[in-house]
């Protein structure tokens, strides 16, 4: 999932601002990218996602076999929608953050946020670098001349 975030980050040149993927769920706190707009940009990373998981070996996934292809009813790797929130203020962003960087702790997956491997925490609290670059705003630099952070 962090590799397609990553090479669609890329493709549509949005900043990640934030970002925690759960068993059955992602959050992303992003910005609106430069190609296209939110929608196909979080259609491109579902879409990634997919075609990877079901070319894993060839034939799709075993832990996924019961899932639905080419529009067979059944059960499906994404839900149709998803859910957006503007957020205006760094105070929103603080709280978006603070919300996804607790959510592996606050389903008892791990009892700390720094211990969630699928997260944007290490890089607030530690400089770490993962996979995804947050808050990489090159792209916006090169476009306008101005710099965000």
């Amino acid at each position: 999932m962090l590799k397609v975030l990553e090479q669609m980050r890329n493709r549509y040149h949005f900043a990640v601002v934030g970002l925690v993927v759960m068993p059955e769920h992602v959050h992303l706190l992003i910005s609106e990218p430069l190609f296209g707009n939110v929608s196909s940009a979080i259609s491109a990373v579902k879409l990634g996602f997919t075609r990877r998981v079901l070319t894993a070996n060839g034939t799709g996934a075993p832990h996924l076999a019961g899932f639905a292809r080419n529009g067979d009813s059944g059960q499906h790797l994404w839900m149709k929608r998803y859910y957006d929130f503007n957020v205006y203020s760094q105070s929103k962003i603080a709280e978006k953050l603070h919300y996804m960087h607790q959510n592996p702790v606050a389903r008892g997956l791990v009892e700390f946020p720094e211990q969630w491997n699928w997260s944007s925490f290490r890089t607030y609290a530690c400089g770490y670098s993962g996979i995804v670059k947050v808050n990489d705003w090159s792209w916006w630099e090169q476009k306008t001349g101005q710099r965000i952070l």
